[in-house]
This record gives C-alpha cells, sequence and structure tokens, in this order.
C-alpha cells in the first residue's frame, strides 16, 4: 500500500477507522449500502474509494478515474492509502484523516492484503472481515457477470490463500441473510463504542 511518506502514523485521532475487508463478492458493497443510513444516523462517514475502472462499470459507489490520473492524484497526495488488487488500482482519499480529526468514525472498504500497512499508518483501526461460504462465493461472483470463469477461479484461490497477518481481526459471516450481517455488525460497532446504545 502507498500512501504519503511524509504523513506520520496517527497515534491519537479523536475518531477511529473501521476497516472492513473481504474477498471480492463477499458483499462488502451490498453491506455498506444496507448500513449506510445507520451509519450516518451515528455520524459515521463512509469512504468513497477512487478506481481505476470505468465509471459506467457494475459495482461499488466509486469514483472511476484513468491510470494516469491516479497516478497524478498519488503523486499528488490525494489519497491516505492506495493499493493495487487484480489488475486495478484503489485509492482512500485524504479526506477521511479531516473527517476523523473532527472526531468522526469512518468506515472504508479496505484490502486484507494491506491491513498490515493500514496498521502503520492507523494503529488504532478496527479491522472487520466479511466471510462467505466458498460455493457461495462462486456463485456470487458468476452472477455478477465482471469476470471470466478463469478469472473468477484465480480469485477464489487467492481468497484461499491470503492470511491475515497479526490478531484483532473481527470476523462476520455473510453467506445468509444480509440483514442479519448489518445487524452484527452496528452491534459490533455499538460494543466498540462507535455507536450509540440502542
Amino acid at each position: 500500500m502507498q500512501h504519503d511518506a511524509s504523513a506520520a502514523p496517527r497515534t491519537a485521532l479523536p475518531g477511529r477507522l473501521v476497516y472492513l475487508m473481504g474477498p471480492s463478492g463477499s458483499g462488502k458493497d451490498s453491506l455498506i449500502d444496507a448500513a449506510r443510513e445507520a451509519l450516518a444516523a451515528h455520524h459515521v462517514a463512509v469512504a468513497r474509494r477512487v478506481i481505476t475502472r470505468s465509471a459506467e462499470a457494475k459495482g461499488e459507489d466509486a469514483v472511476g478515474v484513468s491510470p494516469e490520473r491516479f497516478a497524478h492524484m498519488r503523486a499528488e497526495g490525494d489519497f491516505a492509502l492506495c493499493w493495487r488488487a487484480n489488475g486495478l488500482d484503489y485509492g482512500i482519499p485524504v479526506q477521511i484523516d479531516h473527517w476523523l480529526q473532527q472526531g468522526r468514525n469512518v468506515l472504508v472498504n479496505g484490502s486484507r492484503a494491506h491491513l498490515a500497512e493500514a496498521r502503520q499508518r492507523y494503529p488504532d483501526l478496527l479491522a472487520v472481515l466479511l466471510t462467505v461460504e466458498p460455493q457461495v462465493l462462486r456463485q456470487r461472483l458468476l452472477a455478477r457477470g465482471r469476470e471470466s470463469l478463469e478469472d473468477i477461479e484465480r480469485r477464489l484461490a487467492r481468497s484461499q490463500q491470503l492470511q491475515l497477518p497479526g490478531e484483532d481481526v473481527y470476523v462476520l459471516d455473510n453467506s445468509a441473510r444480509l440483514d442479519d450481517t448489518v445487524e452484527r455488525l452496528l452491534e459490533l460497532l455499538r460494543q466498540q463504542g462507535l455507536l450509540a446504545g440502542r
């Protein structure tokens, strides 16, 4: 993961970063969309990623840019976090630092492979891993029609091989009802003191 090298690790920000991870097809975008209203009610900001994918492509509500534009933004220090995966570049806008400094908690759609680097910049981040049963994941990847069968198999193999570094990762299973996963996410955030109680 690349970010502004001049930026020191954040050790005492008033807000906390919620770093949501999971394999492609695990339902991160659906979970974020379904929880968005409840998160906003508790002043939890949701970062919008910048991706080198066409703005017309199906998927998350992201800002699609060209590889050249992405490289320029990275050079200008526009990203708090950025990485490359599956042939695409992903960036989390530096705006999240302003939100965190204002005391807002912020949820980002992150990358499992770059959790360690994210923790270097945000040592107190809350790591949340969204999982799904392999057969369900394969069905979801096929249904969205974004990749070839070969690409899907590569994604599934990568998902099985990728091990998360360190501990303190909270796991949410999203193999069944999305509403149940939303409730488990909100309950976790309540337990962590990031949402007011009921």
